[in-house]
């Protein structure tokens, strides 16, 4: 179990580092042909934090538990991520865009079976 807390950890820290890293230095221009909401439905200062909150929940997911010290931190940083993509999904299908829905079921699917494995090998 642990090993498979740490493959799915590892590759949701992965994708949310490069998702909230790019969220955090890129501009509106360089934004908008991935993400058209970005600066415009929702103002950039809320794109600047939630890539915060992305690299912020990657660093949780693996931190912790590496270093032993909080690791009940891991599981609520899971459980955030979760939330934070189950919110997104409903952003995204209220804005009819729901071509790339399969991507942030994916993602809950993952952040929830982190904080399974979690909470498994706690």
């Amino acid at each position: 179990m642990d090993i498979a807390y740490w493959v799915v950890a590892g590759l949701l820290a992965a994708f949310y580092l490069y998702a909230g890293g790019t969220k955090l230095v890129q501009s509106q221009e360089q934004l908008a042909p991935m993400m058209a909401w970005a600066g415009t439905t929702i103002p950039m200062a809320g794109v600047r934090a939630i890539g915060a909150l992305e690299v912020l929940g990657a660093v949780g997911l693996v931190l912790p538990r590496l270093t032993g010290i909080a690791p009940a931190l891991s599981v609520a940083a899971a459980i955030g991520l979760t939330v934070l993509q189950v919110l997104a999904t409903g952003f995204h299908a209220s804005r009819g865009e729901t071509k790339d829905l399969w991507l942030n079921v994916v993602l809950v699917v993952a952040g929830a079976s982190a904080v399974w494995l979690a909470l498994a090998t706690a």
